[in-house]
């Protein structure tokens, strides 16, 4: 984007055609199954789990389908946008959190680096047959209510993860995620 275009405001930010997927995706994190009934804790921990629980999938959807297309820049682009909201928003929580400038760099790196252990973590869980692999995964990488089981949460995350395989490429990067 030139310098002219973006100070007359000709052309749209690059993350703009993302931002209904991100929005999406963060009110997928909070619905309310998975604080009371999957034991999410509803913590400022337990929601960011929750975020980067369905960041994560949707990130590896989003590798599947750029792994199986024979032109996969559209959606290598697109989770390269994804994550820059992510970093955007996160950045913006911290700050608004009291986190000083000096320190939200440092923070930003930890952040970023939790999502992609999580997206490694989640690949090698969601293999077909492996019910005890995720929730190990999940036990070590979601923050839990006390004595909260993570079978059922293991059965949500499935099953979220299902819905994200099952979608067009077109739908999931318009946002059309039924639920």
């Amino acid at each position: 984007m030139s310098l002219f275009s973006r100070l007359m405001g000709t052309r749209k930010a690059p993350r703009t055609d993302m931002r209904p997927l991100w929005h999406r995706l963060v009110e997928i994190a909070r619905e309310e199954h998975w604080y009371a009934r999957e034991g999410v804790a509803d913590t400022v921990s337990g929601r960011f789990d929750a975020v980067t629980l369905v960041m994560a999938l949707i990130m590896l959807r989003m590798e599947r389908a750029a792994l199986d297309a024979e032109a996969p820049a559209p959606l290598i682009d697109a989770s390269a946008r994804l994550t820059e909201l992510f970093v955007e928003d996160m950045d913006g929580q911290l700050r608004q959190s009291g986190v000083g400038d000096l320190v939200v760099g440092k923070r930003m790196g930890k952040l970023v680096s939790v999502l992609g252990g999580r997206i490694g973590a989640l690949r090698d869980a969601l293999a077909p047959d492996s019910d005890t692999a995720l929730e190990d995964v999940l036990a070590r990488n979601v923050t839990l209510n006390e004595g909260a089981s993570t079978a059922a949460l293991a059965e949500a995350v499935r099953a979220l993860h299902t819905t994200f395989q099952s979608l067009s490429d077109d739908d999931l990067l318009a946002a059309r995620i039924a639920r």
